[in-house]
């Protein structure tokens, strides 16, 4: 291992060489995803999927972020005879062990297999010397969700269905490669400056071990439960459906600009509800046919989803024809539910007239029994009475609404 800076001989170009590969011959053009695992030398992969680049065509100008194994950066690549790009750089910290090395480069080994507009691209590998670096391609923008949040409400409806049209273009790719990437999630797709989305994080050891996100599962290791398709969750059965379910929570982060799935419920009841069949509701100003195309990948037998291409297909209609996105969801859960007639003279005939009867036991032993007790119940004390759901939190408040306004104030 050198230190970088070290000019290396010309290789012969890859191309010239049949690629052998398990047996069997890659032929160019035949194009199925190969798990770097499969291969006996991991180091072999990375020679037949990553360009090695000579550390002195690397100039490294700032940190943009930390990942899993070492430090993100931001900088400039100039290959001879080529302009020079902006790019990130992720370095690999220093005192890693093989096996560290081994899962750093193996996101390379993957990316390296892609070339599609809406996946990030990798531009090569430093290998040769220290620090081991991967180099992709610059996305100005950074994290979709971040991104969104930053800009919230700035976007028109068209510009975020273009947003997912790209996510989907670049998840039918990825499926038709037959590759799963069982992590897709606003966070892991990034945006350049012309708003081109792609997706990103193709580690093989994050999903498992290291999300922030993600939750320990009955069998070892973890998965964030929020993104994931129940048959993931349950028996790890992750395919292109269970992306497809992940997509469908990606529309939902673009047209909630980032807002967070299922929000301060718990993993174990976001589990518990989407098994009784809850489904998010629509955010606000949501078109009914995006509505829609959420809950279709929200189908819980997976064979009911649409495939990727048929999402893409949707968008482009849907892009092609706007007015078609002009009927609002308007989902009941937001809505002001129509008040009861408020013939109730007990938080719990109040309750089940609301029809949130499953709250009585939390209101009666925090000493809300009569109706005069609730007209003054605020949104953090719904929450710690376990009125998690925001669309029950809304359902509630609103009632209380009409309670102050019909003048209901009942002695019990």
């Amino acid at each position: 291992m050198e230190h970088c800076g070290y000019i290396k001989a010309k290789q012969d170009p890859d191309e010239e060489k049949m690629q052998f590969q398990h047996g069997r011959v890659k032929l160019p053009g035949s194009r199925t995803y190969i798990h770097p695992h499969t291969y006996e030398d991991p180091n072999q992969a990375v020679r037949d999927f990553a360009k090695e680049i000579d550390a002195s065509s690397i100039r490294i100008e700032r940190v943009i972020g930390a990942g899993e194994f070492g430090e993100v950066c931001s900088g400039r690549l100039k290959l001879p005879s080529k302009r020079e790009i902006y790019v990130a750089i992720k370095s690999l910290k220093a005192g890693y062990s093989e096996k560290q090395r081994r899962d750093f480069l193996s996101e390379a080994s993957i990316m390296g297999q892609f070339d599609h507009p809406n996946i990030i691209r990798l531009e090569g590998v430093v290998t040769r010397c220290k620090p081991v670096m991967i180099i992709t391609e610059y996305m100005e923008n950074g994290s979709l969700d971040t991104f969104l949040k930053k800009h919230d409400g700035q976007f028109t409806i068209i510009q975020l269905v273009g947003m997912m049209r790209g996510i989907a273009s670049g998840m039918k790719y990825l499926s038709d490669m037959s590759y799963v990437h069982r992590d897709l999630a606003a966070r892991n797709i990034l945006v350049n400056s012309n708003l081109v989305c792609k997706v990103s994080d193709f580690g093989l050891s994050r999903v498992l071990e290291d999300d922030p996100e993600a939750a320990y599962t009955t069998r070892g290791g973890k998965i964030p439960i929020r993104w994931t398709a129940p048959e993931a969750i349950a028996y790890r059965k992750f395919t292109s459906a269970s992306d497809v379910w992940s997509y469908g929570i990606v529309m939902w982060e673009v047209v909630s600009y980032g807002e967070r799935p299922y929000w301060e419920m718990s993993n174990q009841d976001v589990i518990k509800a989407i098994d009784e069949g809850y489904r998010l509701p629509a955010p606000m100003d949501c078109p009914l046919v995006l509505h829609q195309l959420m809950l279709d990948c929200w189908e819980k037998c997976r064979n009911d989803r649409p495939k990727f291409g048929q999402i893409v297909n949707t968008l482009d209609k849907l892009i092609r024809n706007p007015s078609s996105l002009k009927e609002l969801a308007n989902s009941s859960v937001w809505e002001d539910p129509p008040s009861p007639e408020f013939a109730v003279s007990t938080v719990e005939e109040w309750l089940e007239a609301l029809k949130m009867v499953q709250y009585r036991d939390n209101f009666t032993s925090a000493g809300y029994v009569t109706l005069d007790s609730v007209l003054y119940i605020s949104i953090s004390e719904l929450q710690k009475l376990g009125v998690t759901l925001v669309g029950h939190q809304r359902k509630i408040l609103s009632s209380i609404q009409s309670l102050h306004t019909q003048g209901t104030h009942v002695h019990v």
